[in-house]
């Protein structure tokens, strides 16, 4: 099963439910912008409810609780000590392991207080980047995860009609 079928399987129980994505990560340092770029992506292409969040998720906390979504899709760069592009789905307790140094409030911190003020199913997906140099673009690598976390997502959350 390849990667593509593997996040689609996993993720596609979240089909017909209430689902906001969170995209976290500077856009100003190559890989670690590629949550806000899957954001914009996915505007106008997706029924999930989708926020950019830059580098400051914790200023769309009480955004995310008001609007009581069923799932929660984080999406974020994070060193997984794999290559480049590779897409995983972690569990929250896997998050305090990670590095990820762009963000004043770490991950595991951001999905705690959320998930201590309502019930939600939390899936963060984490994209190993190839590099995230200040002033520099997305990878090739992190250009394809973008792409083909793009065709997931559309795939399970299409635009309502």
């Amino acid at each position: 099963m390849g990667l593509a079928e593997s996040l689609l399987g996993r993720l596609n129980k979240l089909r017909n439910s209430k689902t906001l994505i969170v995209g976290i990560g500077s856009t100003l340092k190559g890989d670690d912008g590629l949550g806000p770029i899957l954001c914009e992506k996915l505007k106008g292409r997706t029924c999930a409810q989708v926020i950019n969040a830059g580098t400051v998720p914790e200023n769309y906390i009480q955004q995310i609780v008001k609007s009581k979504p069923r799932n929660l899709v984080i999406v974020d760069a994070v060193d997984l000590q794999a290559p480049p592009g590779t897409i995983k789905i972690l569990k929250p307790v896997q998050l305090d392991s990670m590095v990820i140094s762009t963000h004043v409030l770490s991950p595991g911190v951001f999905i705690d207080v959320i998930s201590r003020q309502i019930d939600v199913n939390i899936y963060f997906i984490g994209v190993q980047p190839a590099q995230c140099a200040l002033g520099q673009s997305l990878s090739t690598e992190a250009t394809r995860a973008v792409q083909q976390l793009t065709d997931i997502i559309t795939e399970i959350f299409p635009p309502q009609p």
